[in-house]
């Protein structure tokens, strides 16, 4: 990968880590990116890597880099265990780290981690206050709405405090992070889609605030490569009840009611057939390096302070011949296209 001079206005993130090769051989990558313009990485927590373990690593392999989770479930850890993971990270990396927390699916909550998946707008809120209160040193000894703690006491007291913030995608949650936490996670949406959510954000209190972006980027120029990627990534999520409530929100009721449909009846194939090309090309972006640079330039403009790329996989990643330095060499071409620029 080739160093860049140019800069950027905003923060410029990474979701991390790549997919593609084991993690111990992400460490050159990794070290290389400060100097590719990059300054934060942000993890996140589904099937693959817990959301705290790649960022251990990456607080001593690049330490000019801010880290984030986005997310990490309210539901899936006890409140003390969420407290002192992320104190131990802010500690390794101090003034460099963000708590990143969401109410996350039922799917991963309940399916996966067997925990019931209730309440998730109170538990949200709850959680982050008990975060802020752990935070402090103090003993917290209190009845929240949806769980108790007794006399917590946190050892290792982060200096300075991380930043709390809250995934959000309707009105509700969104007033939740601005009035409650230090900012907000946004995650499947349109650079377009940016300038409503963070109007209703900024409404609420939210003004000056974090505002964090996972957005979906397959960097090819095969158009049928990236939209059939782009529509089983699509379908699979956008039919998960608060994805589809917040689509419904932001206008597309009519263009992915097939889909919806399709999906409700049992037929994954015909969902995912349904989505329309301008869908896909909103949400998933892909081309070349400077058509996807410009696109996340627009996600910035409209109001994400963090815009964090996460990469999908291209042809060349996918090309099952390729020896182990050759699909390296695909992912490090990835993060260069997906770079400032």
């Amino acid at each position: 990968m080739t160093p860049t001079t140019s800069t950027t206005s905003s923060r410029w993130g990474l979701t991390f880590p790549l997919d593609g090769i084991p993690l111990a051989d992400q460490r050159r990558l990794v070290e290389a990116l400060p100097d590719l313009g990059f300054t934060d990485l942000w993890s996140m927590e589904t099937a693959g890597a817990d959301a705290f373990t790649p960022l251990a690593l990456a607080s001593v392999w690049a330490p000019q880099l801010n880290l984030g989770t986005a997310i990490v479930p309210v539901h899936t850890r006890g409140p003390a265990l969420l407290a002192m993971q992320a104190a131990a990270l802010a500690e390794a990396a101090p003034g460099r780290f963000t708590l990143g927390v969401g109410a996350s699916s039922p799917v991963i909550v309940k399916d996966w981690n067997a925990v019931p998946h209730e309440q998730p707008f109170q538990r949200s809120r709850d959680i982050v206050r008990f975060l802020k209160a752990a935070f402090t040193g103090q003993v917290v000894d209190e009845q929240y709405e949806t769980f108790a703690v007794r006399r917590f006491r946190l050892e290792r007291v982060p200096a300075p405090t991380p930043p709390v913030l809250l995934a959000a995608l309707r009105p509700g949650m969104l007033r939740l992070a601005a009035q409650e936490a230090d900012g907000t996670i946004l995650n499947w949406l349109s650079a377009d889609d940016v300038t409503t959510v963070v109007r209703e954000f900024e409404s609420a209190g939210g003004t000056g605030k974090t505002v964090a972006a996972r957005i979906f980027v397959c960097p090819t120029t095969d158009t049928a490569h990236a939209r059939a990627l782009g529509r089983r990534l699509i379908a699979g999520y956008l039919t998960v009840p608060a994805y589809a409530a917040f689509h419904r929100w932001l206008g597309r009721e009519d263009q992915l009611k097939p889909m919806w449909d399709a999906w409700a009846a049992g037929d994954r194939k015909g969902a995912a057939a349904s989505v329309p090309d301008e869908v896909v090309d909103a949400l998933i972006l892909h081309g070349d390096p400077e058509q996807i640079r410009e696109e996340l330039r627009r996600y910035a403009a409209n109001g994400v302070t963090v815009p964090a790329p996460a990469i999908l996989p291209t042809p060349q990643m996918l090309d099952t011949a390729a020896d182990a330095r050759a699909r390296r060499q695909a992912v490090a071409d990835a993060v260069l296209a997906v770079s400032p620029g």
